[in-house]
Parts: C-alpha cells; sequence; structure tokens
C-alpha cells in the first residue's frame, strides 16, 4: 500500500461556472418542451433537513434518526424565457399584457458546471450535468433604479422549492448529477443520448429533429444500463 500524497497534477480539481440552462415546464403528462434559458448567472444548490433527532434511555443514548432531506435553489438571471412567466406568476390574456399574483406553475430544470484541474491541457477536463424535478418559484423582489452616470442591469431572483419524484430502487430524488469525468465508454455515450433529449436535435439526412425534454428519473437510469423493471 503507497503513502498517501497530496496536491498531485492533474488531481487539483476545480469546479465553476453555470450554463447550457433549460427550463421545462410542467404538464399534466410530464414536462413539456425545454426552452433555453439566457442570462443565468449563477444557481445555488441548498439541501435542508436531514436533521437527526436524537432518542435516549436507559441513560444513554440510545439511537439517532434523520429526518428527510428536502432540496431548495436559488437563481439569479439577468432575464428568463417568455415560457417562464406562469411559473413566475404572471398570466398573459393577450400578447404585451400581463397579470401577475397568478397560480405558479411546477417546471423542471437543467444546467451544466465545469470542471477543471491544475494543467494546461483541457484533454482531462470535463463538467457536470444537474437535473432538477419538480421545481416551483417563490416571488422575488424586483428593484427598479434611476439611470445614472454608472448605469447597470436590473438581476432577477428567485427561491425554488422541489418535490422529489419517485426513482426506481432508490428513496424519491429531485435531484440526479452526472459526472463526465467518472464514466467508462459505455457512460459517455449514454450521457450524448442524454443530452440530445434535454437539448433536442437537429434533422439530418432527412430524419426529422427531436424536440428537447426533460426525461424522469428512471428514463435517465434506463439509458445508463440500469434495469428499472425489477
Amino acid at each position: 500500500m503507497a503513502k498517501l500524497v497530496w496536491d498531485k497534477t492533474g488531481e487539483r480539481f476545480v469546479e465553476s461556472g453555470v450554463s447550457h440552462v433549460v427550463f421545462y415546464p410542467q404538464t399534466s403528462t410530464g414536462y413539456g418542451n425545454g426552452v433555453a434559458w439566457n442570462g443565468v448567472t449563477s444557481i445555488s444548490e441548498s439541501p435542508d433537513g436531514a436533521d437527526s433527532n436524537d432518542l435516549w434511555a436507559d441513560n444513554i443514548k440510545y439511537a439517532s434518526l434523520r429526518a428527510a432531506e428536502t432540496l431548495g435553489l436559488s437563481i439569479e438571471a439577468y432575464t428568463y424565457p417568455d415560457e417562464f412567466a406562469e411559473c413566475d406568476g404572471t398570466a398573459a390574456p393577450v400578447k404585451g399584457l400581463f397579470i401577475g399574483q397568478q397560480k405558479r406553475k411546477s417546471f423542471g430544470l437543467c444546467y451544466r458546471t465545469e470542471i477543471a484541474n491544475d494543467t494546461m491541457t483541457e484533454a482531462d477536463d470535463g463538467y457536470k450535468l444537474h437535473l432538477v424535478y419538480n421545481c416551483t418559484a417563490s416571488p422575488s423582489e424586483r428593484s427598479y433604479e434611476t439611470m445614472n452616470d454608472s448605469p447597470d442591469a436590473i438581476t432577477f431572483s428567485w427561491d425554488i422549492d422541489t418535490l422529489p419524484e419517485a426513482i426506481t430502487g432508490y428513496k424519491p430524488t429531485a435531484l440526479i448529477t452526472i459526472d463526465s469525468l467518472k464514466l467508462d465508454t459505455a457512460g459517455k455515450t449514454a450521457l450524448t443520448t442524454l443530452e440530445n433529449m434535454l437539448y433536442g436535435t437537429n434533422g439530418e439526412n432527412n430524419a426529422a429533429g427531436t424536440e428537447p425534454t426533460l426525461p424522469s428519473p428512471d428514463q435517465v437510469l434506463g439509458m445508463f444500463g440500469i434495469d428499472v423493471d425489477g
């Protein structure tokens, strides 16, 4: 057994950035066609719950029970897709007219973060793909300021709650993350298939293109060769 070595060349990884953000409005049969979300400046994942509840007996700590874990998000952006308005509590009875404080629709989300290391080459870099299910957005503050000699754009922000979705063989979850650096050859092929579904495809060689959509957690497992049929 070799002695441990810290900070070896090529093993000092960092994760940064957020890009390839896609919003999927939820429908009665799943998720609708995805829409590219431009102008996103940050997405923060905020797990909550999983608190320990200690049980005491015979004058000792007898056991410890963990509460269920929940997932919250916060999103900051300079803009948002028109289709997101219904998820932000806005109705549009006619084009250009908006009514606030309406029912908020649920949605799904996917986004990408980059992984790099201390080498100059990019061949050993990768990324993580984050899929989030059953999201609802809370009302957010919007601050409008007068124009001055140091103008700045309005930033929108939302606090997001999630509802876990069933997944075969595991506890319900609202979050799936795929790390491209950890995948084998079959996994990389599955990742390509997943991204084609998430982002859609253009028609080639007389074949029709496909619309972007968010697969269910079980569909994601199936793409990576995991048996979900029991």
